[in-house]
């Protein structure tokens, strides 16, 4: 398989006075348990694997459940982990067989089976909960189990679904523990991860402690963590200024991020490109004022990302014109050769064609206390008011609510960060814009679907990159949804914790167990 290219920056490490050599140091026998408190300001929606699908909510996961595959870092190939070994069988993509490890213990004293990971994800498509990941699993048609031994049978070929196996919709759940028909409620977790969930309060905080009954591919355990969710990028930067958290990620308010000196010898910076994106979602059903083809095209001609980028998120985002972002194989720039610039006369021009009332109506949610959301959507809202064409009601909701409204088809339009399942450029193909996707638009293509089919097919991952490029010409054709930007990864810690530059890395692996004291 050809490798997926992501674009890592050389991490900037503030070695300040502890030097090069700090970076190498043993933690002493003092600092071995010492908790490290790590902040953020994403949202856990669910700490039930089949109700969850957000960056919030699988960085917990990667660190509190086991699949049977993960990614070392950097990697862009799925390794072992709760597997010994899995493959395809025979030529045809469609017969996907994993073994598992011997003598894998739930927190219960239950040792796992091949049961418990069919009943894991037998039970994400049986809920197929409205905030879950059971889009993901679309190509998964069932699953056998017998003894250490579980085999998937794909519906098509699909030589992406070891990439999805390693993601938080692989999580095994002890089958004792979690109901086969809806989600667990309790504050609660049975896995098998490198870590044990030992405390959790909602939108507060998770206690961890290192699993010492855990097997798998990380080799080194970690040190205890208290990970600490903030409301927002305000309250987490408080925090951080505080010295309430030793490492903060996820994110920083843009002018914070902005002005980090490398040179501070009281912190360590870790600054990387991401494979992670902001889109702008657009109702494309028939009950909303953006049903129209033409409409949707008029807000592309209007949208101007290099004001938002620079003015909103003060340089720390860059632009971006197409549904695969830089740096992951088959990118394009689709949206810029299809609207190369602002243009009112050629919205105005198609608004008439769709014969609509002008200007045209439509309301805007965004999610309260996610980054910088109520200030892009106050740019957004400007942009696309000034060309006298569109009248934009912006309305902030509760992220939990937000998720609700979006896939209830309530909000007309939404921007949504979208953070990579895998590193692979199919996770910005189905559940972006293919039928029934986890964004909800509304919309649906058969175009679409049969080229995001039709990439699934290829094991060597390059030989897809005309279907991606196909795809993204399509979706700047029909506009379900509009690119705004590409994030850059952050992470700051105090100078006496290392490691910051390695706990994400674009593969979805939230790696807390790499985040030591030196």
């Amino acid at each position: 398989m050809r490798s997926v290219r992501i674009r890592i920056l050389a991490t900037l490490l503030v070695l300040g006075a502890v030097g090069v050599g700090g970076w190498q140091l043993m933690p002493s026998q003092e600092d071995s348990g010492k908790t490290i408190k790590v902040g953020t300001s994403d949202v856990v929606t669910s700490l039930d694997p089949a109700g969850a699908y957000d960056a919030g909510s699988w960085a917990l996961f990667s660190n509190v459940f086991q699949s049977l595959l993960t990614f070392e870092p950097g990697g862009v190939k799925p390794v072992p982990d709760a597997a010994e070994s899995c493959g395809f069988e025979g030529g045809e993509l469609s017969t996907y067989r994993c073994t598992l490890r011997e003598g894998l213990v739930f927190p219960s004293g239950r040792t796992m089976t091949a049961e418990d990971v069919k009943y894991s994800f037998d039970r994400v498509k049986k809920i197929k909960s409205d905030v879950g990941p059971s889009a993901l699993l679309d190509t998964l048609k069932s699953v056998s189990a017998s003894g250490l031994t579980v085999t998937f049978h794909l519906s098509s070929p699909d030589a992406t679904f070891p990439f999805k196996v390693a993601t938080g919709a692989g999580s095994i759940v002890d089958r004792t523990k979690y109901p086969a028909n809806g989600l667990r409620t309790d504050n609660g977790v049975d896995g098998t991860g490198p870590y044990e969930l030992t405390a959790y309060t909602k939108d507060k905080k998770a206690d961890l402690k290192p699993n010492e009954d855990y097997e798998g591919a990380i080799k080194d355990a970690g040190h205890p963590v208290e990970l600490r969710y903030y409301k927002d990028a305000d309250a987490l930067n408080s925090a951080w200024k505080k010295k309430q958290v030793a490492a903060a990620t996820r994110q920083l308010p843009p002018k914070t991020l902005a002005e980090l000196n490398p040179s501070d010898p009281t912190m360590r910076v870790s600054e990387a490109d991401s494979s992670e994106v902001r889109n702008l979602y657009l109702n494309t059903r028939s009950s909303s004022p953006l049903h129209d083809t033409e409409v949707r095209q008029a807000m592309a001609w209007l949208i101007d990302r290099e004001r938002l980028a620079a003015t909103v998120y003060e340089g720390t985002v860059d632009p971006l014109y197409s549904l695969i972002p830089t740096g992951i194989t088959g990118h394009t720039t689709a949206f810029f050769d299809a609207y190369p610039q602002q243009s009112a006369k050629k919205a105005r021009a198609l608004l008439t064609e769709a014969g609509v009332s002008l200007p045209v109506r439509f309301t805007y949610g965004y999610g309260i206390g996610r980054a910088s959301a109520a200030e892009e959507a106050k740019e957004l809202k400007r942009q696309l008011e000034a060309s006298g064409l569109f009248k934009v009601t912006v309305k902030g909701y509760e992220w939990t609510d937000f998720q609700k409204r979006w896939v209830g088809g309530k909000l007309d339009a939404y921007a949504v960060g979208w953070v990579a399942d895998y590193p692979d450029p199919d996770t910005y193909g189905a559940p972006l814009v293919g039928t029934d996707g986890t964004m909800s638009t509304g919309y649906s293509s058969s175009q679409v679907d049969r080229l995001i089919q039709a990439s699934q097919r290829f094991e060597d991952r390059g030989e897809a990159t005309e279907d991606f490029r196909s795809l993204q010409d399509a979706v700047a054709r029909d506009v379900p949804v509009i690119p705004l930007w590409q994030a850059k990864e952050y992470v700051v810690t105090s100078e006496d914790v290392g490691g910051g530059q390695y706990l994400s890395d674009g593969t979805g692996v939230f790696r807390l167990w790499r985040l030591t004291w030196i």
